[in-house]
């Protein structure tokens, strides 16, 4: 007879592994043939709509301050991309241009200035117990990332706006 403890020690594993849900793909940085509709003035929606158009890890990024992995398969794409304009994922404010992107080695998109500084804004951002430099979409004000300067990068503004690929949709240049 085999004893029950080992029967629940075999037998436990085997249970949740034939319960469990394959783990949900990280979704991929958005790429669209065509550029967005530019919002026409701020785009304010309630949190149930946000809910509803992000995908689960946008919202986290965009809506709750959130920061993807490094090195993940959103930044391999950025990395593979040629040219072309990037896209706030939540509302479709131009924010970046492939102009501007560079490798900076760091795990996430990397540019050195925004394409429309307007539809860019910073603030200070003292969480995680340090003083960082926050980057939000001025139109929806969803988090990007952070900017980072005098880091001795040989670019023409020695800034590095690290930005969340997963917040970003990207449309080639035609």
């Amino acid at each position: 007879m085999i004893p029950s403890r080992w029967l629940l020690v075999v037998m436990t594993p085997l249970l949740f592994g034939a319960c469990r849900a394959d783990e949900p793909k990280k979704p991929a940085m958005e790429t669209s043939q065509n550029a967005p509709t530019q919002p026409e003035g701020k785009v304010e929606k309630s949190d149930a709509e946000w809910r509803k158009e992000l995908t689960p890890e946008q919202y986290r990024i965009l809506r709750e301050a959130g920061t993807e992995r490094p090195n993940g398969q959103v930044y391999e794409e950025f990395k593979k991309q040629g040219g072309g304009t990037y896209y706030c994922a939540g509302c479709g404010a131009e924010l970046f241009s492939s102009k501007e992107k560079f490798d900076s080695h760091c795990g996430w998109p990397s540019f050195y200035d925004p394409s429309k500084a307007k539809n860019v804004v910073t603030k200070t951002d003292y969480s995680g117990g340090m003083t960082r430099t926050e980057v939000n979409c001025a139109v929806c004000g969803g988090h990007l990332g952070h900017v980072f300067t005098g880091e001795g990068f040989n670019t023409p503004t020695d800034k590095r706006y690290c930005i969340n690929g997963t917040a970003l949709k990207f449309a080639p240049a035609k």
